[in-house]
């Protein structure tokens, strides 16, 4: 068994998504002390307050699972200079009721892939800001905000050759963040 249960939320649901790609290949890179499983977030409903009472199951089962890790890594889309609505909805269902977030005190990381020349750097910066006010201690450096281009990904979908050394580094520093932090 893993000594350390990472959740990672990809802020993508397309099927053939860059961020899950890269979300996948971070579970690969990781130390064999790190387990990295991808939470769903597509089946939560639209946050609305009034259901905060009564939260729905998807909701209970994802604020289950983050509570039982001992981190969160945010890999995140950027759309229209910031993050997607799939993962702001996760993070406000989390976040309620007021009082009983099941993100507080996790150690975050956050890395994300776009076909724009600048990745996701401003979806990223707004999510740090997000994760600040949620109490989630962010690994700061180093940043990656990784363009998506041709030779990121092999053939099968992992990494490329020329990839994998940056994005180990990024993978290194982050599970050293957690051991330093849970």
């Amino acid at each position: 068994m893993s000594e350390f249960k990472i959740a990672v939320i990809v802020g993508s649901l397309r099927r053939d998504s860059f961020n899950r790609k890269l979300a996948t290949a971070l579970a690969s890179l990781a130390p064999k002390e790190f387990a990295f499983k991808q939470l769903e977030i597509g089946d939560l409903p639209l946050y609305n307050q009034d259901d905060d009472a009564q939260q729905a199951a998807s909701v209970l089962r994802l604020k289950s699972e983050i509570s039982a890790s001992q981190g969160v890594v945010f890999v995140t889309a950027e759309y229209n200079r910031s993050i997607p609505g799939v993962l702001k909805n996760a993070i406000d269902h989390a976040s309620r009721p007021y009082g009983k977030s099941a993100w507080a005190g996790k150690p975050a990381g956050v890395i994300g892939v776009s076909v724009g020349a600048i990745g996701t750097s401003l979806a990223q910066q707004h999510l740090r800001n997000i994760l600040a006010y949620l109490d989630m201690p962010t690994l700061g450096q180093p940043e990656a905000f990784i363009q998506a281009k041709e030779g990121l990904f092999d053939a099968n979908g992992g990494l490329g050759a020329d990839s994998v050394g940056f994005v180990q580094k990024w993978v290194d520093a982050y599970t050293a963040w957690v051991r330093q932090h849970a």
